[in-house]
């Protein structure tokens, strides 16, 4: 059996793209890798976990045998490699993490991929010739936007936070094996996502587990930082087309075309908890509190996602009033029961 590897598998995106990947294609084996670290939970697999196209390994990226042993066993055509440390407040306080996992950790595996597939430079083995390595990366590498303004493929990169510098390195490190190496590699950049299976500590996911356990709901600042919203799982599509049908090389850029500001984003979510579950005599919104800002916090990110569009037919299908309630439900029955 052919065999994709998906690293990152148990985390936020991985997860709900390994569930869609298990059911979609089932004469292919998804070996997922995930060190179970910070983001990554093994519930958020146990949907797939009984399925016969399905194997977990348990492991870092950054294991160079493991990786080379995982390729040779499992006879791994494909990789999309989503494995990273991601919250930016922790890239403040433990940068070192970040510079491992993300920078290390994707140059190990796209290494390993390049010495299994290819026998030099644009001369792939038999069997090998159309073996892809998807990056999925991430908006914050074009750094900060004003008041108006798209990110584009084409917008110069300049992270502000040590994680988004590694995600940064590491797609340039992706796009050099595809240059020097002809490796079949396609890289997408996405906006902020939301969903089920989200990291408890995120913002959406926070706001609703304050509010239900009537606490004081932090925002950051004065709550005006805007972020384009992306559904995950509109964003799994987007990942699932450009992995079958982008052009080797090139880059998408997948965003929900859903700009809100964090103040919106709480009162949405306030909205929603009045009408499900409500207080006696309050609304939710009293518990939205103001905290020092982040260090560095950047202002505004959007994404242009025409070219995925127009290219390859991707379209979102929630809209963050949809998906918003969708994401609402689901915490209410993780939390609640």
């Amino acid at each position: 059996m052919k065999s994709i590897l998906v690293t990152g598998g148990a985390g936020f995106i991985g997860s709900n793209l390994v569930e869609h990947l298990v059911k979609a294609y089932p004469d292919y084996k998804i070996v997922v890798i995930d060190a179970l670290t910070y983001a990554g939970d093994i519930e958020n697999l146990k949907a797939v976990k009984n399925a016969k196209n399905f194997t977990f390994v348990h492991g870092d990226i950054c294991d160079r045998a493991l990786i080379e042993r995982i390729f040779q066993h499992y006879y791994i055509l494909d990789v999309i490699h989503l494995a990273a440390e991601s919250h930016v407040d922790n890239s403040i306080s433990h940068p070192d993490v970040f510079i491992e996992t993300n920078v290390k950790g994707t140059f190990t595996l796209i290494d390993v991929a390049y010495k299994y597939w290819m026998d030099k430079p644009f001369v792939s083995k038999t069997g090998y010739e159309n073996s892809r390595f998807l990056h999925v990366s991430t908006d914050e590498v074009y750094g900060t936007l004003g008041e108006t303004g798209l990110f584009t493929e084409e917008t110069p990169y300049a992270p502000n936070s040590p994680y988004s510098a590694s995600k940064a390195s590491s797609d340039l490190i992706v796009r050099s094996y595809h240059h020097t190496y002809g490796m079949n590699t396609v890289i997408t950049n996405c906006s902020n996502n939301y969903g089920p299976k989200q990291h408890d500590e995120k913002l959406i996911p926070t706001v609703i587990r304050k509010a239900l356990a009537g606490e004081n709901i932090p925002i950051y600042g004065d709550g005006k930082n805007i972020r384009d919203w992306l559904y995950v799982l509109d964003h799994c599509k987007g990942i699932e087309l450009a992995f079958n049908k982008g052009i080797s090389g090139e880059v998408y850029n997948i965003g929900g075309n859903n700009e809100r500001n964090n103040n919106y984003i709480a009162d949405k979510i306030c909205e929603i908890l009045d009408e499900l579950v409500p207080l006696e005599n309050k609304s939710y919104k009293s518990l939205i509190s103001y905290v020092e800002d982040r260090a560095g916090h950047d202002y505004r990110y959007a994404i242009d996602a025409s070219k995925i569009e127009k290219n390859l037919g991707w379209k979102a299908d929630e809209n963050f009033e949809t998906g918003i309630l969708k994401t609402v439900q689901w915490y209410l029955k993780k939390y609640r029961g």
